[in-house]
C-alpha cells in the first residue's frame, strides 16, 4: 500500500508543471497587429503637351549634274590645239576653247564656195539683162503673143536657183570651218578627254566628256504614302542634303522642281527631283557638293498644326490610358495622323494637361483606383531624431 509520501510527491510535481507553463505563456507577448496592405496599383505617367509641328519627309539619292554632254567631232581632221584646262576633273567657261582640228582643207571649201557665189551672181546679172532685152523687143511687136521661154523666164529661175545654191555651199563650208574649233557649251567640270594633240579624228568620234556645273539633280524616291505629308505633292518645298565632305558631315540647301510622274515598275516608289544651285560653289560662297556624292534628304512638309507625340506601344485598339484627376483609369480614343517611328502623331482625342499612363498594368479595368509612387511616399512619413528622443525620454519616465 503505498504511503502518503508517494500520493503526494506527484501531485505537488504536477502542479508545479502546471504553474511553470502558466509563467512561461505569461510571459508571451501578443501578436502584432499588421496595416491592412494597400493593392493599389503603381503607375508612371507623362504630362501630355500639344505643339505645332511641321511635317518632314526623309529620302535618299545620289547627286547628278542636270546635263550631261558627250563631245563628238564633226568633222574630219587632225588634231592640233589642246586647252590645258581640257583634262579629266577641270572646270571650264562656257565658250571656252577645249581643242581645234586643222581647218586648212575647210578654208579651202570656204574659198571654193565663195567663188561659187560671186560666179552665180554675175550669171544672174546677165541673166536679168536679157529678160529685159527680150521683153523689150517683144513689146516692139504688135502681132504675137510672148512665151515664157521667149522672154527667157525659165533661164533667169535656173540662175537664181544657182545662186542659192552656192550660198547654201557657203553657208556649209562657214559651218564647217566653225566646227574644227572645239567650244565648251556651259560653264561644265571635264568628265573625260578622248583625244590628244596630233590625234586624227573622223565625224562621230568621241572627244570628251562635259558634266553642267550651274545646277545639280538629286532623284528622290518616296512611298506613295509619304506623298501625302507634303503640300503640293512636294513641288518647290525646301530640302536639306546631309552628305559627308573631306570626313566631315555637310548640309546643302535645295529645292524640289519637279515629280517624274510615274511609279518606278520595280521599286512601286514615285521620284521627286531636287534642285542644288552652283554645286561647286564656283559663284558662291556655298560648300562643294560632287557629283556622284550619296545624300540623305529631309523634305519639308505639310503643316500639321497642333499635335501632341507618344509612344507607339502605348496606343492600343486606337485607344490610350490616361489618369484623370480622380487618380482613376480612363480610356480615350485618338486620332493618329502619322507614325514616325516609336512615335505618334496624335490630332485628337486628348487635351493639355492629361497625364498619360506610361507603364504597364496588369489587370486594368476602367475606372480602377490607381496611385503614383510619390503619393506612397507621403503616406507614411519616417520619424525625425527628435520624435525619437521624445518617445525615449517619455519611456524613461514611467
Amino acid at each position: 500500500m503505498a504511503t502518503r509520501k508517494q500520493i503526494i510527491l506527484p501531485i505537488v510535481v504536477l502542479g508545479l508543471g502546471v504553474g511553470a507553463l502558466v509563467g512561461i505563456s505569461a510571459l508571451k507577448k501578443p501578436p502584432e497587429e499588421k496595416p491592412a496592405l494597400d493593392s493599389t496599383p503603381l503607375v508612371s505617367v507623362e504630362v501630355i503637351e500639344y505643339q505645332p509641328m511641321t511635317f518632314s519627309v526623309s529620302s535618299y539619292g545620289v547627286v547628278q549634274p542636270k546635263y550631261n554632254t558627250d563631245l563628238v567631232s564633226q568633222v574630219n581632221g587632225e588634231i592640233t590645239y589642246l586647252s590645258d584646262t581640257f583634262v579629266k576633273g577641270g572646270f571650264v567657261k562656257a565658250g571656252e576653247i577645249l581643242a581645234k582640228i586643222d581647218a586648212s582643207d575647210y578654208e579651202s571649201d570656204l574659198l571654193d564656195a565663195q567663188a561659187s557665189i560671186a560666179s552665180a551672181q554675175a550669171s544672174l546679172v546677165q541673166e536679168r539683162a536679157n529678160a529685159k532685152v527680150a521683153e523689150k523687143e517683144w513689146a516692139e511687136i504688135s502681132n504675137g503673143t510672148p512665151t515664157a521661154l521667149s522672154l527667157r523666164k525659165p533661164q533667169l529661175a535656173q540662175e537664181i536657183a544657182r545662186l542659192k545654191s552656192a550660198e547654201a555651199g557657203l553657208h556649209r563650208a562657214e559651218r564647217n570651218l566653225e566646227r574644227t574649233i572645239i567650244r565648251a557649251p556651259y560653264d561644265s567640270l571635264v568628265s573625260s578627254r578622248e583625244v590628244g594633240l596630233g590625234s586624227y579624228v573622223s565625224k562621230g568620234s568621241p572627244i570628251g566628256g562635259l558634266l553642267s556645273t550651274d545646277v545639280a539633280e538629286v532623284r528622290l524616291p518616296l512611298a506613295d504614302k509619304e506623298i501625302q505629308y507634303l503640300d503640293s505633292k512636294g513641288l518647290n518645298a525646301t530640302v536639306a542634303l546631309v552628305g559627308s565632305f573631306a570626313g566631315n558631315k555637310q548640309v546643302w540647301q535645295g529645292k524640289i522642281v519637279r515629280s517624274e510622274g510615274v511609279v518606278d515598275s520595280k521599286s512601286r516608289m514615285t521620284y521627286l527631283v531636287a534642285e542644288v544651285i552652283d554645286p561647286y560653289g564656283l559663284k558662291s560662297d556655298q560648300r562643294e557638293l560632287r557629283f556622284g556624292t550619296y545624300v540623305t534628304a529631309n523634305i519639308n512638309g505639310a503643316n500639321a498644326g497642333e499635335v501632341a507625340i507618344v509612344p507607339r506601344h502605348l496606343i492600343v485598339n486606337g485607344q490610350v490610358a490616361i489618369m484623370d484627376n480622380e487618380q482613376k483609369l480612363r480610356y480615350k480614343d485618338v486620332t493618329m495622323l502619322r507614325q514616325e517611328g516609336s512615335k505618334v502623331v496624335i490630332s485628337e482625342g486628348l487635351e493639355d494637361g492629361m497625364q498619360l499612363i506610361t507603364s504597364a498594368l496588369d489587370y486594368p479595368v476602367e475606372g480602377m483606383k490607381l496611385a503614383l509612387p510619390a503619393d506612397k511616399l507621403l503616406q507614411k512619413e519616417p520619424q525625425t531624431d527628435s520624435e525619437s528622443q521624445t518617445e525615449l525620454a517619455m519611456g524613461d519616465e514611467e
